[in-house]
């Protein structure tokens, strides 16, 4: 005796929007499950969900140092504590009158001062430190002390350094422009496949960077101990890089309305 087959059975799927995935099956008192009516969504609201594009921007700034110190030493050794004040003192008053008519402030110029009593002699130091903001006028003043004063005036080699404030706004500068990187980037995506670019919804500085000088630099400071001032100020000069990540919301281009 030969089975007869069944007939075949078709399936039908319909795929639920994820917002009514709630709404699939209804709870009735005994908990059981029954099937519940199933809405069509619109097509509109199926798309609720936001258009995203998401960049990242890279930035690279750099700034010379802003303040450079020297320090000049003026010593004095005397059989009488009295020759060895008025040698040290008659070349400070000559130090600070140069550096009053060369236009540098008193507020960038401290002075210390130490007596002390030694074997069979009385031993003086006077140190005048300089802080300037105009390097060639620095320069300016270091020799003009160097070619009217003996041998016994000590000045050092010149300090570069960058104030608080400086570094704080490099810092700034940086981040600004990666995030003005990232920017362009996402407004150039948008035009290329025919959107318009919204507004950030996430800003985000995932890395920042900072080091003095290049590596070469650093290299030839080791080498040498006796660098050019230029090359001082290449070897102080702050580098800070910067890395965000923005998420934009995009738009459809709007399209113009004809005015009838």
């Amino acid at each position: 005796m030969s089975l007869q087959q069944a007939p075949q059975s078709r399936v039908f799927v319909e795929l639920v929007p994820w917002a009514d995935r709630g709404r699939e099956n209804n709870v009735v008192s005994g908990g059981e499950l029954l099937p519940g009516p199933r809405r069509h969504v619109p097509s509109a609201q199926a798309q609720t969900a936001t258009r995203e594009v998401h960049v990242s921007g890279t930035a690279e700034v750099s700034a010379s140092p802003d303040r450079a110190q020297v320090a000049v030493l003026v010593s004095s050794t005397k059989e009488a504590a009295a020759e060895a004040k008025k040698s040290v003192c008659r070349r400070l008053d000559y130090i600070t009158q140069s550096l009053q008519q060369q236009g540098v402030q008193a507020e960038y110029v401290t002075v210390t001062k130490d007596f002390r009593r030694m074997e069979n002699a009385y031993h003086m130091e006077a140190e005048v430190c300089i802080t300037f903001t105009e390097f060639g006028k620095m320069q300016n003043i270091c020799n003009f002390l160097v070619e009217k004063l003996d041998s016994s005036v000590v000045i050092s080699q010149p300090q570069f350094y960058h104030t608080p404030g400086s570094v704080e706004n490099l810092r700034r500068q940086a981040c600004l422009v990666a995030v003005e990187n990232a920017w362009r980037k996402a407004q150039e995506v948008c035009n290329l496949v025919g959107q318009t670019l919204g507004k950030p919804l996430l800003i985000k500085e995932e890395e920042t960077k900072e080091w003095e000088g290049q590596i070469d630099d650093l290299q030839s400071s080791r080498l040498s101990s006796s660098l050019t001032v230029q090359q001082k100020i290449k070897s102080a000069t702050i580098h800070v890089a910067s890395k965000v990540f923005i998420t934009f919301e995009v738009k459809g281009k709007e399209k113009k309305r004809k005015n009838l």
